[in-house]
């Protein structure tokens, strides 16, 4: 009875020991703050098929070096897990105390592999050290050519002479790179350009799934009506199209001319005295012109005024009949003299007219003068008959 009890009690020290042993040996299998593996970008999303490669770094916080051994776990069947550092596949790095090392692993997949997400874990061991740390490869399948175009303010107004900028982005929501060719269809008289950072373009290198900024001018060569114009704008990548619907609000603007009712800018004022000139203001223009102002440069010293003075309104295409009062100089004397009318609307450029005055003298000097005349030559001819005779 006795040789069995300790035959049990050896057992029993035999397994204890073993047990202590084992739990030695094992312990460089937990992970220690002494040894970190990390990768900036541990979730990755590639193109399916494509051979992905993480840049890897590992620290040691101790104070003895380590060589450190790698190994993937988790790998799938058919894939191929290969460390590189220096340009050669490796197993294993050194790394000084308190400094850190960089390796790459490279993960391709099978030819058959299915679209999908793939988590692995990267291990290294050193001595009495242990890290891990899990990264994930999400394959997609290749996504189709695709363009976007978007515009943040698709209608806009002005008249003819302004000029409509369109900020439109255009995208590339496919995974290629594609040069995209610009295109635009407007109503005749409109001319349509495309600027990328402040030049001008017809085409333009696009990345995949990125975007860019365009600037789209509208301008105006003629004299468009007022109303509402579309303007479509394309984007062509290969079999990638999009397009744009913009809208210009041509608000239209006046257009003056100043003239006279038989075309000829002329007329007829005696010095000192008022004479009335007749004057025409037109609009040619698309809108109305409100409160048109009529003013005028004279020579010195003479006042021109207007009957009436400012005209409420004129429709387009429509005329109005203005009176121009001139008073010359009462010194004036006899000749061609200019004066300049024009016509200003509200909110609109001024246009002008140079009417020729022919200043003549008044007929009652005349008859004054043919008075002094005769008187004299009645005179001389007194003095010729009287002083004649003796």
């Amino acid at each position: 009875m006795r040789r069995v009890w300790a035959i049990i009690l050896l057992a029993t020290l035999l397994l204890l020991t073993q047990t202590q042993v084992l739990a030695q040996e094992g312990q460089p299998e937990s992970s220690s703050p002494d040894l970190v593996i990390f990768t900036r970008y541990p979730a990755r999303v590639a193109e399916l098929g494509r051979t992905v490669t993480f840049n890897l770094t590992l620290r040691n916080n101790s104070s003895s070096p380590q060589v450190v051994r790698l190994e993937v776990e988790n790998v799938p069947e058919g894939w191929t897990a290969t460390f590189r550092g220096g340009g050669d596949v490796i197993q294993a790095v050194y790394v000084e105390p308190d400094n850190h090392a960089t390796v790459s692993l490279r993960l391709e997949p099978p030819e058959d592999v299915a679209a999908g997400t793939y988590r692995f874990v990267v291990v290294g061991r050193g001595e009495g050290v242990k890290a891990e740390f899990p990264i994930e490869l999400t394959y997609k399948e290749k996504l189709p050519p695709k363009l976007k175009m978007e515009v943040r303010l698709p209608t806009l107004k002005g008249t003819p002479n302004t000029t409509f900028r369109y900020d439109v982005t255009l995208k590339n929501e496919g995974d290629e790179d594609m040069t995209v060719n610009l295109v635009a269809e407007a109503p005749k008289g409109f001319l349509v350009k495309f600027k990328s950072i402040g030049k001008e373009v017809t085409s333009l290198p696009l990345k995949a799934n990125s975007s860019e900024h365009i600037d789209v001018e509208v301008e105006l060569f003629t004299e468009v009506p007022a109303g509402t114009y579309p303007i479509t704008v394309r984007a062509e990548g290969g079999e990638a199209q999009a397009s744009l619907t913009l809208t210009a609000e041509v608000t239209g603007r006046p257009r003056l001319s100043v003239t006279a009712p038989d075309g000829r800018l002329s007329g007829q004022a005696y010095a000192g005295r008022e004479s009335s000139l007749k004057v025409i203001v037109q609009n040619n223009g698309t809108a109305p012109a409100l409160n048109v102002e009529l003013s005028a440069s004279e020579p010195s010293g003479w006042s021109v005024e207007f009957e009436p003075s400012k005209i409420t309104e004129i429709p387009p295409g429509k005329q109005v009949e203005v009176t121009a009062k001139i008073r010359p100089a009462e010194k004036a004397v006899a000749g061609d003299y200019i004066v300049t009318i024009r016509a200003k609307p509200e909110g609109g450029a001024s246009e002008s007219a140079d009417f020729r005055i022919t200043v003549l003298t008044s007929t009652l000097w005349g008859v004054v003068g043919v008075g002094i005349i005769a008187v004299a030559v009645g005179v001389v001819a007194l003095a010729v008959i009287r002083f004649g005779r003796r």
